[in-house]
């Protein structure tokens, strides 16, 4: 991403940067009060990002705040533009919607900074602002061109039946999803997710990403997912989703997924629900590719939560390059060692370094942030060189103009 930003909008908006660091999160609050204001605008966005953690303004603060940082090398941006562009085209966002956002956040330094934000500081922010917006414009169309028309792809929503619903632990149930016309689906990258929209009785739109946890078949997709607490999505789909009922779903998108031309060992790393997209990496690796190792190590609190334990086993088990492990923090008196699970406790880095290949695999991690945080530091200590270190968190992300 080359920067054709003036020398003024440059020093403009890193003279801002100290009144962003202290007002960035009023600016993102007061930007979202603004926007959504605009149903169409508010019905585009996940909105459980927007509740009582705030993860999406907090997310866009530290975006902001990066690119104002960075407005004098944006080189450094581009993975973080890739990933808002896919999330952009999961939501089906497009050239339309973006003046609402300018409005929004032009509108919202105004009303945080007063006087500070002058018209030459606005107007520079209007500059920096359009310059990313047109990046991602650019990205989005590409992609948008891609899926369309590729084998079996589609822009925008298309309906989706569900052919089947099984129950993979206490908290997560799969859903087997079909074209509801019958045609061919488009091959998804593993560890790709989908984006949903769902229409629940009493509740505005809502907007949701499940991972895909099957390998590519062209025929189907299948999400599998953790019941939240207080999840109204999550419920509904547990409790009132049944096959046949049918869904809004968005083209596979997402740029974290398996390397399949990379001939480096894997290991692929999950806590939790984080295991959705690390089977599908898992069955693609059997199915495609038999002969490289594989390494797939797994956390969860017990048996309880332990979703896909037969079907990993089985890849295992036909397959001798690939090795599954799994943890179980607090095993119940019936979860049996060596046959449910192999090792009482918590995934370490010093248990990956004495039984994976620290010095040449690729490492693919999943799962919630306080485990992220452990393991792509801690393997980053190890001597694991971040192009090896590949990861997918969940909620919104916390780099750039999120929302742009």
């Amino acid at each position: 991403m080359t920067n054709s930003l003036s020398d003024m909008t440059i020093h403009l908006v890193k003279v801002t940067v100290p009144a962003l660091q202290e007002h960035g999160l009023a600016i993102t609050q007061r930007m979202y009060e603004r926007m959504f204001q605009n149903e169409m605008i508010r019905d585009l966005f996940n909105q459980s990002h927007h509740g009582e953690t705030g993860s999406q303004p907090k997310a866009l603060a530290s975006a902001i705040l990066g690119y104002a940082q960075n407005i004098d090398n944006l080189g450094a941006l581009a993975p973080a533009v890739e990933r808002i562009a896919q999330k952009h085209v999961g939501l089906n966002i497009l050239p339309e919607h973006y003046p609402h956002v300018a409005e929004a956040l032009l509108g919202a330094i105004k009303d945080v900074l007063g006087d500070v934000a002058t018209d030459e500081i606005l107007a520079a922010w209007g500059e920096a602002y359009w310059f990313l917006a047109h990046v991602l414009i650019g990205r989005e169309k590409a992609i948008y061109a891609s899926l369309a028309t590729a084998p079996g792809g589609w822009n925008g929503w298309s309906n989706f039946r569900i052919e089947s619903k099984e129950r993979e632990s206490e908290i997560i149930t799969s859903f087997v999803l079909r074209p509801e016309d019958g045609g061919p689906v488009l091959l998804h990258r593993p560890g790709q997710y989908l984006t949903f929209w769902l229409e629940i009785p009493s509740q505005h739109p809502l907007k949701r990403n499940y991972s895909i946890s099957s390998a590519p078949s062209g025929e189907s997709y299948r999400i599998s997912v953790k019941r939240e607490p207080q999840g109204v999505a999550s419920s509904w789909l547990h409790d009132k989703a049944e096959v046949g009922s049918v869904l809004k779903v968005a083209p596979p998108a997402g740029e974290f997924f398996l390397n399949e031309e990379s001939p480096r060992p894997v290991v692929l790393l999950s806590g939790g629900v984080g295991l959705t997209p690390m089977v599908s990496m898992l069955e693609t690796i059997a199915a495609r590719y038999p002969n490289k190792a594989t390494h797939y190590v797994h956390g969860t609190l017990n048996g309880s939560t332990h979703a896909m334990k037969d079907r990993v086993r089985s890849l295992a088990e036909a397959h001798p390059n690939i090795k599954a492990t799994t943890f179980y923090v607090e095993p119940r008196p019936e979860d049996r060692q060596g046959e449910d699970f192999d090792h009482q406790g918590v995934i370490s880095v010093e248990w990956l370094r004495a039984n994976t290949p620290l010095d040449e695999a690729g490492y693919y991690l999943c799962g919630p942030r306080p485990f992220l945080r452990a393991f792509v530091g801690g393997l980053s200590l190890a001597g694991v060189r971040s192009n090896r270190i590949h990861y997918e968190f969940f909620g919104p992300a916390d780099e750039i103009l999120t929302a742009a």
